[in-house]
């Protein structure tokens, strides 16, 4: 069997550009075990991530909107789900190594604690003074060490390659990194690519879910050009087609030319670089996987916009209040008696320290659960 594994490796020479990230030239695991005898080391990354509970809990877990907010809006899961598809989709034109990139999308959110980027917000401020909380680290900390699925190691026991995909998809932190991991180089392109196609989803499919909530319209969203100029040819293209279809379609083209703009620009730079190999991304690939000058200014238009008129508005604010009750109150209640928490969480304190604990246990919640264990403690019906 251990020559099939060798014949998909050689396969994999013969059909992904030499710059990609090859199975057979990984930097292996932390913890040394057998490779499988079918499955490719990225495939069996991706394959570990899915099955793990950090990736379940994100079906009830915000994007923008909290869960009970409606049945249609995304959540962290189908967002992760977005955010594969748009990576896959590019790695295979630029051939790259599709698993690798759709194994770091995967992982990249499993760090995100409930209620979304207000969450991490309120926790990393609960946590000054105790090494504070950023998602990223979250996920590289759930994959090394939090999931306890296998009887010879910690966690997942992923490639270097995947964990410095999950934590380099925050390519500004600074802080100090887990052994092995280094600023100092270029990310794989693989890694690169779902960075990317992270924003590309994230701001398209918000712009998506905050029309369906009427917090604004597309007359509004016609302020960012990427928008205007696509929801008007849409609307040109299908004169009596009913809005929403138009809203869906007008996406979709701002997506599709997020994602032709990436992959044009990947493959100027790739060539003006003369990169032959992964040795040579690492060494001088940063920042080949960006938009054009043009596409990066309009990008940044609808992020402001989305910034103004959605991150900010008056219903947001709202939630995030809620938000930040819900995870203070339970954060202050857990470290003040920990005797409130499962054994099998209250049995870390003494590898990780109170306040870590108590952390991990928050953030592993999901916006339900947290609001559930909210009411229990306060002895008030769930915050809706």
């Amino acid at each position: 069997m251990a020559a099939m594994r060798d014949l998909l490796e050689i396969r994999e020479r013969e059909l992904l550009a030499p710059y990609a990230a090859h199975n057979a030239d990984s930097l292996g695991r932390a913890h040394p075990e057998r490779e499988h005898a079918l499955r490719p080391a990225y495939q069996r990354d991706r394959d570990r991530i899915i099955h793990t509970t950090a990736f379940r809990r994100l079906e009830y877990k915000t994007q923008v909107f909290v869960n009970h907010e409606g049945d249609h809006y995304r959540t962290r899961l189908t967002h992760t789900i977005e955010v594969s598809q748009i990576a896959r989709s590019i790695s295979r034109v630029l051939r790259l190594n599709e698993e690798l990139a759709e194994a770091v999308a995967l992982a990249h959110d499993l760090g995100h604690p409930p209620f979304g980027h207000a969450g991490e917000t309120i926790l990393d401020e609960l946590m000054a003074g105790h090494g504070g909380f950023e998602h990223n680290i979250q996920s590289l900390r759930i994959v090394e060490i939090l999931e306890r699925r296998y009887p010879e190691f910690p966690g997942l026991n992923l490639t270097w390659e995947t964990r410095e995909g999950i934590i380099k998809h925050m390519s500004s932190y600074k802080g100090p990194l887990p052994e092995g991991l280094t600023n100092e180089i270029a990310l794989s392109l693989e890694a690169q690519v779902v960075d990317v196609a992270d924003e590309i989803a994230y701001n398209n499919h918000d712009l998506d879910d905050a029309m369906r909530s009427e917090i604004f319209t597309a007359e509004d969203a016609m302020a960012a050009s990427l928008w205007a100029e696509h929801y008007e040819t849409a609307r040109r293209d299908y004169p009596d087609t009913p809005e929403d279809v138009i809203r869906s379609e007008t996406v979709r083209r701002i997506i599709n030319a997020q994602v032709t703009d990436l992959i044009d620009s990947a493959l100027g730079r790739i060539g003006e670089l003369d990169l032959k190999d992964i040795g040579d991304v690492r060494r001088r690939g940063h920042g080949v996987a960006t938009f054009s000058d043009d596409m990066n200014r309009r990008n940044l238009e609808l992020k402001k916009f989305l910034m103004a008129r959605m991150y900010r508005n008056e219903r947001m604010k709202g939630l995030e209040e809620s938000a930040r009750k819900t995870i203070t109150d339970l954060f202050q209640a857990y470290v003040s008696d920990p005797g409130m928490l499962p054994g099998h969480v209250a049995r870390r304190e003494g590898a990780d320290g109170r306040h870590r604990m108590v952390c991990d246990y928050i953030s592993g919640m999901t916006d339900r659960f947290a609001l559930e264990q909210h009411a229990r403690l306060t002895g008030s019906r769930a915050a809706r």
